[in-house]
């Protein structure tokens, strides 16, 4: 505490426990006083250190070269480093400025006088309220961070390690990043809205992430919006969103990335001359990587009818960032899987939502994103139909699609069960995204006991059909998986559970049956001596106190649910469901109850024993 103490000005005001977890952030904050990118080279990673030259070349970008010197293109992409989580995914580099002026062919007005031309005030949106959905599109409400402090705020955005362990987590952190907010205090909306967009990214939610950027008037971008909102709009495949945003974004960031959408911009404006110029200017000034240039090169060789055929090369690159993303899949350029495995699963979110992509490549990403919480059961449901009449779909795929509508049509029950089963497949473990898959067809089901009720209740409860889930309550087997998912999901229980049936639940599994304890406690399903006797024998430290419990009281306290979804999804900061201890479940299943989050909590606790 003696580090907080010492911390002056911006800090000294804040709750103790809320200024320790900032201290962590306290570089990242500071550093958005430069005028340097502000953007991490990475998800979550830190920045690649740049390979040491004899002499680098003037503005020349931190991704390494392309190999030019060898007389064949390597077919496999070597990464700059290496890195565990997945390559870095980053825009053009910021340049070091030319020494010579760009001429204007035609006066500029600034984007405020622009405005004035383009949007009557009363079309104008203010900065105070943010965001492109509101509680009927199922967000949560715009006072979600009434009276917190923005920059606290921006500051665990900032820390958080995205995709989640958790799929219900992900989803309520979604609605809460996607919400038209009222922008707390102490931060501009602008910037609050662009920590919002790059932390969806990080989430695999490029789609969200775009919605959030555009939902501020170009003449209120900040330097931090549009460094986010070029990754957000190349992530979701939107080169062209780049256009109202280029010509003021290139002089305010200097990005080369900027300066290339100039280009592009002016061939879909109809000055084909100008835009081949302005690429041309920027290959001679050697801003940008060559696989970049030719890129964009691409780009406007399409938007020209297809006049200018460009061939790319694959193994001209190094590795995959947001623009190779965003240009390929716009322009049709399949990226290979070997460049896939270099990055995070946030980016297979990006793939999987992408209208640019064929549905045959998506296919080999639509389970993860679904099971990351990119996709719903419907929109699963529905792209496996699309698929299963897509001429270009493999036999398998095809396959998938057929067992999916004889799971919800076929004439009898046996048969519909026989295809849910087949979707999940025979491996031990049931793929999550199977289940997820196969939702509103096990609860199309009659309530039979059987073999399959554990799966089957899992299955409804990935798509949050709690009362379907809860009508099997009367045929499962008391201890089972399927009962205890019941017991944690069931909106309508009445009364407690006994710790007896608590310590008779697991099977031998002991992180499961503490598991299954922490979310009961979280629940207020269990009594107060039952919590303490579970507690002690199960060695969950449901008592536990530190910096992030007493920031997640502080917020449950205040009744603020924005800075309590956050605070919850830092508490899950792992790769997967078995790093989260039961102690982290119980205070955040309990913290999102006390909040109005009730229904969000039975999901994430109903889950931790599905996929643990």
């Amino acid at each position: 505490m003696a580090t907080c103490n010492k911390r002056g000005g911006a800090f000294r005001h804040l709750p103790r426990a809320v200024a320790l977890l900032m201290v962590g952030a306290a570089a990242i904050a500071a550093a958005q006083d430069r005028p340097e990118s502000l953007l991490p080279p990475g998800f979550g990673q830190p920045a690649a250190q740049p390979s040491p030259r004899g002499t680098p070349r003037s503005g020349a970008t931190p991704v390494r070269a392309a190999p030019g010197t060898t007389a064949t293109p390597a077919s496999v992409p070597t990464p700059a480093r290496a890195d565990p989580v997945g390559a870095l995914i980053e825009s053009l580099s910021t340049p070091t400025p030319s020494p010579t002026v760009t001429p204007s062919p035609t006066p500029t007005m600034s984007a405020r006088e622009m405005a004035e031309y383009e949007l009557p005030a009363s079309a104008r949106r203010s900065l105070s309220l943010v965001g492109p959905a509101g509680p009927r599109e199922g967000a949560l409400d715009e006072d979600a961070f009434a009276g917190a402090d923005g920059r606290v705020a921006e500051a665990l955005m900032r820390r958080l390690s995205a995709p989640l362990p958790s799929r219900w987590t992900s989803i309520l952190l979604r609605r809460t990043l996607a919400a038209r907010l009222t922008t707390p205090r102490g931060v501009n909306g602008a910037d609050f809205a662009a920590e919002r967009a790059w932390l969806l990214l990080r989430m695999g939610e490029a789609q969200v992430a775009r919605a959030v950027v555009q939902s501020v008037d170009t003449a209120n971008y900040t330097p931090k919006l549009y460094q986010v909102a070029i990754n957000a709009l190349l992530a979701s495949s939107d080169p062209a969103g780049l256009c109202p945003l280029a010509d003021r974004g290139a002089g305010v960031t200097g990005l080369g990335g900027y300066r290339l959408a100039q280009g592009w911009c002016a061939v879909l404006s109809g000055e084909g001359a100008r835009g081949a110029a302005l690429v041309q200017q920027v290959r001679r000034q050697q801003v940008a990587d060559a696989f970049d240039v030719k890129l964009a090169d691409k780009l406007i060789g399409a938007r020209a009818g297809g006049r200018r055929a460009v061939t790319i090369e694959w193994g001209d690159a190094d590795r995959l960032t947001t623009w190779r993303f965003g240009l390929a899949t716009a322009t049709g350029v399949t990226v290979p899987p070997d460049y896939l495995a270099y990055v995070g699963p946030q980016v297979r979110g990006w793939l999987a939502t992408s209208p640019a992509v064929a549905m045959t490549e998506r296919a080999t990403v639509v389970d993860q994103a679904a099971a990351m919480g990119v996709l719903s059961n419907v929109a699963l449901v529905d792209f496996y139909a699309a698929l299963a009449d897509d001429d270009q779909a493999s036999r398998e795929q095809a396959r998938i699609g057929n067992d999916l509508r004889n799971a919800y049509a076929a004439n009898d029950e046996g048969q519909r069960l026989t295809a849910i089963r087949s979707l999940w497949g025979d491996a031990a473990r049931t793929p999550y995204a199977r289940l997820i898959l196969t939702a509103r067809a096990a609860a199309r089901l009659p309530v039979v006991a059987g073999d399959d009720t554990d799966r089957l209740i899992a299955s409804m409860l990935s798509a949050g059909l709690d009362r379907n889930a809860a009508s099997w309550r009367e045929s499962v087997k008391s201890g089972s998986d399927g009962w205890a998912m019941i017991t944690l999901s069931d909106p309508d229980r009445q009364g407690e559970v006994g710790y007896d049936q608590v310590s008779g639940y697991g099977g031998g599994d002991a992180y499961r049956q503490r598991m299954f304890f922490a979310g009961l406690a979280g629940l207020g399903r269990l009594s107060r001596g039952d919590v303490e006797k579970g507690a002690e024998a199960l060695d969950v430290r449901v008592g536990q106190r530190n910096a992030w419990t007493d920031a997640l009281d502080e917020a449950v306290a205040v009744e603020r649910p924005g800075m309590v979804v956050l605070l919850c999804a830092i508490g899950m900061q792992t790769s997967d469901w078995h790093g989260v201890p039961p102690q982290a479940l119980y205070r955040i299943v309990g913290a999102l109850r006390s909040v109005g989050l009730d229904a969000e909590a039975r999901m994430i606790a109903a889950e931790a024993i599905a996929r643990a």
